[in-house]
């Protein structure tokens, strides 16, 4: 099939060039204004974040390439029933409400910087600190990963060339601007960055709709194309069966995006609680300029461009935005401006997940178990240098995925969110219930998630419509609760933990 591909000209390669140029500066500037060379200033920008910056930064960080890329082609694939994604990511926010402002409160006061220093300092047991960290690194790196494809997916419908010349020159690529700045000013500039993304984010998907509506026509007439079509079952509403999908999605999407590692170290890094609860008050309207904008611009073209197939539909938005571009010269100017956008929202998510892999590689394994004396100065060289190789290792993963063929970026998204939930227990009910105990906590962890990569690896990613990894956390709960309970009389919890919430 032949799609519609347009390169860039000078003009439109120089304005993109000179925003990705930018950001290194924004990460040169972060560097030579920071405050201290310690871990809390590199991976927490010494506390420093008030309510815009927080709110840019955690909106660029939530709505990546997943966002962009991989929920357009969902929407491609499946239909209107992606609508789910609107509410799953509302329910992240609402996933915040049960515990942020009580960790937000202890980190405070305790100094955390990693999510794992809130599991040492509740729980104590070397055990859940390793496994909690080792799940966030690996589901941070396939976060990583989806998110290095995305920027590889985000070239390969602009360019003249081969496909597979566009993905790679733009994985390798747009790594090497990321860890620059990121290495550079640490959280400072990629908070400092988020919110330049994170205003050219909500640009572009204003642009992107009015661009989409104007082209293809209203959601009725693409409700009525689609129903007239073979794909006529895309536009009806759900079964039973694919409403339990939707269910499930809500619960895994919701609990497991509240769990991200780099969310919660924003958490921290917030100026006061004020400022926190002001954001996620903020952030509950988000989901509207960011999923539901996927959401068209996927049934707009499941309509208009009919026969992607598979991982080809992940590249359906720059599709759509290649066809825009032919249509005038102002189109053609505006494209340019939502290009940068999808970088924007890439990028964002990318280096905040390789930060926060860095931070948790070094403080909480390195400088935990193996060189407790090591200094702050050499754990941030250490973190950089982990970046760096990660990167590195990825970029090749991610090729050699996409020679394959194999993985969406839903996919993807589905196997970290199996993993991330596991950790539900002990931070939503371990932060607020006193007799949570470590022992229970830790297997029911580590049973969850066994289940779960089991049954993904067995082939049964969803049974009856339900995530593994949900399968993995009813059994988690019951494990940590129910041996909780049990141990429930032997009084070894910490006082701090006693008190009522602060």
């Amino acid at each position: 099939m032949n799609l519609a591909v347009v390169s860039f000209g000078p003009g439109a390669l120089t304005f993109i060039a000179i925003y990705l140029l930018s950001l290194i500066g924004i990460g040169w500037w972060s560097y030579r204004t920071r405050r201290e060379d310690t871990l809390r200033e590199f991976y927490l920008a010494g506390h420093g974040f008030g309510l815009l910056v927080l709110v840019l930064t955690l909106y660029a960080t939530q709505y990546s390439g997943n966002t962009l890329l991989g929920f357009t082609g969902k929407s491609y694939r499946t239909g209107f029933s992606w609508t789910m994604s609107v509410h799953f990511m509302t329910a992240i926010v609402v996933c915040y409400l049960i515990y942020a402002p009580r960790l937000y409160a202890l980190a405070r006061k305790r100094g955390f910087i990693t999510p794992t220093d809130y599991l040492h300092d509740r729980f104590n047991s070397p055990a859940i600190n390793v496994t909690a960290t080792i799940i966030m690194v690996v589901a941070l790196a396939n976060f990583l990963l989806a998110q290095l494809m995305a920027m590889g997916r985000a070239l390969e419908g602009f360019s003249a060339g081969t496909p597979r010349q566009a993905f790679i020159y733009g994985v390798i690529a747009l790594a090497l601007i990321m860890v620059i700045y990121e290495s550079l000013g640490g959280m400072r500039a990629v908070a400092w960055t988020d919110a330049v993304q994170g205003i050219v984010l909500l640009l572009g998907f204003a642009l992107v709709v009015v661009l989409v509506l104007q082209k293809y026509g209203s959601l009725d007439t693409t409700t009525t194309t689609i129903l007239a079509s073979e794909n006529r079952a895309k536009a009806l509403p759900p079964d039973a069966a694919k409403c339990r999908e939707w269910l499930s999605y809500i619960l895994l999407v919701g609990i497991g995006g509240a769990l991200y590692p780099q969310a919660i170290q924003r958490i921290y890094a917030a100026n006061s609680q004020r400022t926190l609860r002001r954001s996620f008050s903020l952030m509950a309207f988000m989901p509207y300029t960011a999923a539901l904008v996927a959401l068209i611009v996927g049934v707009t073209a499941l309509a208009n461009i009919p026969g992607l197939t598979g991982a080809e539909a992940d590249k359906v938005l720059t599709v759509v935005l290649g066809e825009i571009q032919q249509d005038s010269r102002l189109g053609y100017c505006l494209v340019t401006v939502l290009f940068a956008a999808i970088l924007a929202a890439v990028m964002s998510t990318a280096d905040s997940a390789l930060l926060s892999i860095s931070s948790m590689v070094t403080k909480d394994l390195y400088g935990r178990y193996v060189d407790r004396n090591a200094r702050e100065q050499f754990l941030t060289k250490l973190g950089k240098i982990v970046s760096w190789v990660l990167v590195a290792i990825l970029i090749i993963v991610a090729i050699r995925m996409y020679d394959s063929g194999k993985n969406t970026l839903i996919k993807l998204l589905d196997r970290k969110f199996d993993w991330l939930v596991q950790l539900a227990p002990a931070f939503f009910i371990g932060i607020h219930w006193r007799r949570m105990r470590s022992g229970p906590v830790f297997y029911g962890m580590l049973a969850g998630l066994v289940l779960a990569v089991v049954l993904a690896m067995c082939g049964h990613g969803k049974i009856a419509g339900f995530h593994a990894g949900l399968y993995g956390l009813v059994l988690n709960l019951l494990i940590a609760l129910g041996g909780s309970l049990l141990l429930a009389r032997r009084p070894s919890i910490p006082q701090r933990y006693r008190t009522a919430n602060p």
